[in-house]
């Protein structure tokens, strides 16, 4: 058995091997954007107390803002002629089309298209996000997590 396999292993062309090896590699590549942005978290079905008491100062009737930053990760296996999971900068392209551009200095109760009807906790933020950017990803390169900073303390993350 030893000798078969170890016979058949000298066969196999380098190509094949390093193929053969990578299929069970799997490499994640981050991406880190940033925005601004402010929401206010209020229950309309609730009274001003209740509001107060569950959301505190993110309750504001003045609203509240924070500078994000999201770190959104791909996994995928290199592409053998470039070395790439995927071109960071056409991540970056994506980002700034489906999520910077619609979120940057702008009220998230009142100016997203993508967030209209949501509460807009970081919760929800990162799944509308990820439900933006999913499927404008490249054939070999798959969305695995995007992490969600609101303050330097408070983040989420989001495996899909």
């Amino acid at each position: 058995m030893y000798y078969k396999l170890n016979t058949l292993w000298k066969e196999l062309s380098l190509d094949l091997i390093f193929t053969l090896f990578l299929q069970n590699i799997m490499v994640y590549v981050t991406r880190k954007v940033h925005f601004n942005g402010a929401h206010k978290l209020f229950n309309p079905n609730w009274t001003e107390e209740q509001n107060d008491e569950v959301f505190g100062k993110c309750a504001n009737k003045n609203w509240h803002g924070h500078n994000f930053d999201l770190y959104v990760t791909v996994k995928g296996v290199p592409n053998p002629d470039t070395g790439f999971v995927m071109d960071l900068k056409k991540l970056k392209v994506i980002l700034e089309d489906k999520v910077v551009s619609k979120l940057d200095h702008k009220n998230f109760n009142l100016d997203v298209d993508f967030l209209k009807d949501v509460m807009p906790s970081i919760e929800n933020i990162v799944i509308k996000i990820w439900e933006q950017i999913e499927h404008e990803l490249p054939q070999g390169a798959n969305l695995h997590c995007i992490k969600l900073y609101e303050t330097e303390n408070q983040f989420v993350e989001y495996y899909g």
